[in-house]
């Protein structure tokens, strides 16, 4: 149910936020980062209004160019880009051995699209913690998974379920969001049932990054202010934040190492597909200029173009951290969490 018209774009531009009240909302999202003089500290104190204004702002530009599941995915070569999603949604779902009957939680995800492909290929129930979408169940309902799928709107750092909950926990480029990976961690390590397992993919500053280096720092600003994210963490302070919760880490990489194709390959924008024209150079020139008519002739809120800027700004900073190595949307992890406290 992917918006895929230009009316429906600008209709969908700002989200819950009132029409009139976009720009302002933008001109306050822009204020929590590094490029208009922001502060890591207070993105962080402030990240649920920060993140309910990055996807009140940017869902629909996500749909019109990304479909329903908003992540990137290693990719072989002839593989679809469609196809890569799916199979690393699928890839998930096999690590954490889903099984049917069992209670799953999928912490954060956009507007569902990977909680359906994994609810469909492991027949499992499955729940979606979200911050804030108020239409999902209707997505689920046309699925055909509304009976055994639903969301509760909350914050992952405050999750209102009792200890033990759930078989899995999932997150798909989700818990980047949070302003604490150890807090976060370790309120899914308490929903989760002991023995079961907690797997994700999250965004991180990998080993290469330099933080002397105001390249990198140029590009780590600008994958923040275009993700709507408080902080990147680097790979081994995920990974810290795991054990410290008191997961047993099963096994962790960097999948996007050995992908074949390059995961930032749609966004770059020396890369031409008829079948992600949205997402290429010639695409995004469009889209960036019918948003700016739209906005002109009063169809899109005011400062829709302002969003459109900042999204053009994680594009670049997304294939320049690409390139250089020094930032992954794919780092992987398996953890497991003891039986028991002494285990």
């Amino acid at each position: 149910m992917s918006k895929a018209g230009a009316l429906d774009l600008a209709s969908g531009l700002g989200g819950k936020i009132d029409k009139t009240d976009v720009l302002s909302a933008v001109e306050k999202y822009e204020k929590y980062h590094v490029y208009y003089g922001g502060d890591e500290e207070e993105r962080k104190s402030n990240y649920t209004d920060m993140v309910n204004k990055y996807y009140d702002l940017v869902t629909s530009f996500y749909e019109f160019g990304w479909g329903e599941s908003f992540h990137f995915a290693p990719r072989w070569n002839g593989e679809s880009l469609r196809e890569s999603i799916k199979r690393h949604e699928h890839f998930l779902a096999l690590q954490l051995g889903l099984k049917p009957g069992h209670k799953v939680l999928d912490v954060g995800c956009g507007i569902g699209g990977p909680l359906r492909e994994i609810a469909r290929f492991s027949s499992t129930a499955v729940k979606i913690l979200i911050l804030k979408r108020d239409f999902l169940q209707e997505l689920n309902r046309i699925a055909g998974v509304d009976k055994t799928c639903n969301f509760v709107k909350a914050d992952f750092m405050k999750m209102p379920f009792p200890d033990s909950s759930f078989d899995a926990v999932y997150a798909i480029e989700a818990t980047c969001h949070a302003p604490d990976a150890y807090g976060c961690y370790k309120e899914i390590y308490r929903v989760l049932k002991p023995g079961q397992y907690f797997a994700a993919y999250e965004w991180c500053m990998t080993d290469s990054f330099d933080p002397n280096n105001q390249e990198h720092q140029k590009i780590k600003a600008e994958i923040e202010i275009g993700d709507g994210l408080p902080d990147i963490r680097l790979t081994r302070q995920c990974l810290e934040a795991l054990k410290q919760a008191g997961f047993e880490v099963i096994w962790e990489k960097d999948l996007a190492v050995d992908s074949p194709v390059a995961w930032y390959l749609p966004l770059d924008k020396n890369h031409f597909s008829l079948s992600s024209f949205r997402l290429t150079a010639i695409g995004r020139f469009i889209t960036k200029n019918m948003v700016k008519a739209l906005e002109f002739v009063g169809f899109a809120p005011r400062g829709s173009q302002r969003v459109q800027d900042f999204l053009e700004k994680a594009a670049e900073g997304l294939v320049e951290g690409g390139r250089k190595e020094i930032f992954t949307p794919m780092y992987f992890f398996l953890a497991r969490k003891p039986l028991s406290d002494s285990q």
